[in-house]
């Protein structure tokens, strides 16, 4: 009896209220350590260093996201739309688990663990924990109810759903806000697609908007673009020293090391697997503790950056910076460690460039659903979003530098 109480737990969400745990078999998976590492995972990554109350997880996210796919199964099935028992656990399963092949600090270090994408990285671990079939192929889109997978990712998921709303609230940005509660009332499913009814058409329009802001704001903001920078130009630094043999892995966590020593992995590494599963964002902290005393003035000057909030200035503008501009830039830089200027160029002066493109044609569209039962992409059907505004990629490019 304790058991079943127990598995029929209620969690207290700051952003929604309560939310149910709607089965025993998922509040299983909740318990798996897979899912419980994401609590040690911020949901964005060194934003805090710029919005203080960022502090939340992936774990927190995952748990919305799972909360907002059964809210929108339970309204689709009130519409007439037939979904089993089967499938909406399975839905729920896939939702809950979408981001358990997250790396720390999120997005920063995709691929320094593993050449695949962590998508491909939460199927993998997804397989191991041993769930259902049915939820592996909504999770990967071969199943043959295709709204279900839309419902976990697509241009209008619950994943998006929930990040968008958690990470305004978390970082007070009031641009992110979005109906997230009117969108899912308003789903619906015409010819096996998820569609969005007529009269969610202005909510759909914020979304997007709020979206375009986020990135801008958020995701993409210069402090939090350079915090980036510093921890990649880190772990790079410390594999091109290890990679000379001077050993860097004493005490920092052994599954750390084990990508430190033996470089970026590929799924067929079974270790290599074990081992992620058990890095989070405080062996990256830990590494970066140990590496800013290190005898390496590069690698400890870059980890006393971080950690001391000194990010470097970043420079924006609208097209390229050419090689001159950053000759410039390294010539004007005083260069009392005499290091080369490849040196420099690697880890103290770096450009490239940022993208920001709130739609996408080539994925799948939001379709709105009119009176009629015609079915209408949202560029035809909106007022405010034509195809030439949602196409439009916003591009930037930055020049970053780290002052010794």
């Amino acid at each position: 009896m304790n058991d079943f109480v127990n598995r029929k737990k209620i969690i207290n969400d700051p952003v929604y209220g309560f939310i149910n745990i709607p089965l025993g078999s998922i509040f299983d998976l909740i318990e798996h350590p897979y899912l419980q590492r994401l609590r040690r995972i911020k949901q964005l990554g060194l934003s805090d260093l710029v919005y203080p109350g960022a502090q939340h997880t992936r774990f927190s996210h995952s748990l919305g996201a799972m909360f907002l796919m059964n809210q929108a199964l339970e309204v689709l099935k009130q519409k007439g739309q037939i979904i089993t028992d089967e499938e909406i656990e399975a839905s729920l399963t896939a939702i809950l688990l979408h981001d358990i092949g997250h790396s720390p600090f999120s997005h920063c270090l995709e691929h320094f663990f593993f050449e695949q994408v962590h998508e491909e990285v939460s199927l993998e671990l997804m397989k191991r924990m041993g769930v259902s079939q049915m939820a592996i192929d909504i999770f990967s889109n071969k199943y043959p109810k295709r709204f279900l997978h839309q419902l976990v990712s697509s241009q209008l998921d619950t994943d998006r759903l929930d990040y968008l709303t958690r990470d305004s609230f978390f970082t007070g940005v009031s641009e992110g806000v979005i109906g997230t509660e009117r969108i899912i009332k308003m789903l619906s499913v015409k010819d096996d697609e998820l569609v969005v009814e007529q009269k969610g058409i202005y909510s759909i329009e914020k979304f997007i908007i709020s979206r375009r802001l986020m990135y801008w704001q958020v995701y993409m903001h210069k402090a939090v673009v350079s915090s980036d920078i510093l921890v990649k130009t880190i772990i790079k630094r410390a594999r091109e020293i290890q990679g000379k043999g001077i050993d860097l892995t004493k005490n920092i966590s052994p599954y750390l090391a084990y990508f430190i020593e033996n470089g970026t992995r590929t799924l067929n590494d079974s270790k290599a697997i074990d081992y992620f599963t058990m890095i989070d964002d405080s062996d990256i902290w830990n590494a970066i503790k140990v590496w800013s005393m290190n005898e390496d003035f590069i690698l400890s000057y870059l980890s006393k950056s971080l950690m001391n909030r000194h990010l470097g200035k970043m420079q924006i503008q609208d097209k390229p910076f050419s090689e001159k501009d950053i000759d410039n830039v390294v010539r004007q830089m005083n260069n009392v460690n005499k290091l080369s200027e490849e040196e420099i160029k690697s880890y103290f002066v770096l450009t490239d460039e940022l993208k920001n493109k709130a739609y996408s044609f080539k994925d799948d569209s939001i379709n709105i659903l009119f009176k009629n039962q015609e079915v209408k992409e949202i560029s035809e059907a909106s007022d405010q979003l034509d195809k030439r505004f949602l196409s439009k990629e916003i591009k930037k490019y930055y020049l970053y530098k780290l002052n010794f």
